[in-house]
């Protein structure tokens, strides 16, 4: 298993989120992917390419790195980046269901924590 794909834990208040980053083909997209270890409710935020907007690829950049053309970066291996990235998912709501999986345009989350 790569590093990429490592489960890792995340503790949000009193839940624990399950999480892993990968770049996905194709249409070359970089995902995270949290699951509430309780209720099964997951998360697949996904940076999909588009004009502007710079996903690893893994050829110049490392896997995992999302970046935008008017400056800013994110690593998603960065347990901190998807920590805020999570809270900013929390703040605008809803929380998807148990057992659901909600999957998030990611660079909308991404101007909001960028600047962070």
């Amino acid at each position: 298993m790569t590093k990429g794909r490592r489960i890792r834990r995340l503790v949000a208040g009193d839940t624990v989120w399950l999480w892993s980053t990968r770049h996905r083909h194709p249409g070359c997209r970089d995902e995270v992917f949290l699951r509430d270890e309780d209720s099964g409710a997951a998360l697949r935020i996904v940076f999909d390419q588009a004009p502007g907007r710079i996903t690893s690829g893994g050829f110049t950049d490392a896997t995992g790195t999302v970046s935008a053309s008017g400056g800013g970066h994110l690593n998603l291996h960065e347990p901190g980046v998807v920590r805020r990235l999570l809270d900013e998912v929390l703040r605008r709501g809803p929380v998807p269901a148990d057992g659901v999986v909600a999957v998030v345009d990611g660079w909308p989350l991404f101007d909001a924590v960028a600047g962070d």
